[in-house]
């Protein structure tokens, strides 16, 4: 296998990946406001909405508005989400939650940083491999990065919602290889996704590297 000029890596599921669950996260913080909401079943709602929402990409916006995009969209997942639950009317004020909840994914303290992530990062450094992210998390990826001491190993990071497309959407992979200035088939993209990753990756000309967390 010939060595890649440069490493792209997906960021959830892959740098890093929530420490106890989506929905124990939300039922924890519902219960501060006083609203009792099973982690499992928030799971399992979570996942359900996740799948009925389109890709939070906003093609056409200028770039100051996409935090607000992005913030509306993922409160209209959380809002879904609990009404799936049946508790959305147990809230005395929704937003001043979501507000809270939103703000708590952007600090280090839901994620957990996958223990073979630096010594493969400071590997591929000491090669002289560029490293870059594609990823369809939301600007928030910055600040979860930084807190997490990552922010300095990439030196490009491609986001879904400030590009306007997703994975596997060829586009979003194109402009991150375009920050680097080399052909496909000279860069790897690893990530937790058969589809997003792998596929996305392949379909142009990319190496695609399916990584398997289920079993760490």
């Amino acid at each position: 296998m010939s060595k890649p000029k440069v490493i792209f890596l997906d960021a959830v599921g892959t740098l890093f990946g929530v420490k106890s669950s989506v929905g124990e996260i939300y039922s924890t913080i519902a219960r501060r406001f006083g609203v009792l909401a099973p982690a499992q079943e928030l799971d399992i709602a979570f996942y359900n909405v996740f799948k009925t929402m389109p890709p939070p990409t906003f093609p056409d916006v200028p770039v100051e508005q996409i935090p607000k995009k992005e913030f509306d969209w993922w409160r209209k997942l959380t809002q879904r989400t609990f009404q799936q639950v049946g508790v959305i009317h147990k809230f005395l004020d929704f937003d001043v939650f979501f507000n809270r909840l939103y703000k708590y994914f952007a600090t280090s303290n839901p994620w957990e940083l996958y223990s073979d992530v630096i010594p493969c990062l400071e590997q591929w450094q000491e090669q002289g491999i560029e490293l870059g992210i594609i990823s369809n998390f939301d600007t928030r990826l910055y600040e979860v990065l930084k807190h997490l001491n990552l922010k300095g190993f990439f030196s490009s990071i491609t986001i879904s919602s400030e590009v306007g497309a997703a994975k596997p959407d060829p586009e979003i992979f194109k402009i991150a290889i375009s920050k680097h200035q080399v052909p496909p088939e000279k860069t790897w993209h690893i990530g937790d996704s058969y589809k997003d990753d792998y596929e996305g990756a392949k379909a142009i000309g990319m190496r695609g590297i399916l990584l398997n967390r289920d079993h760490d």
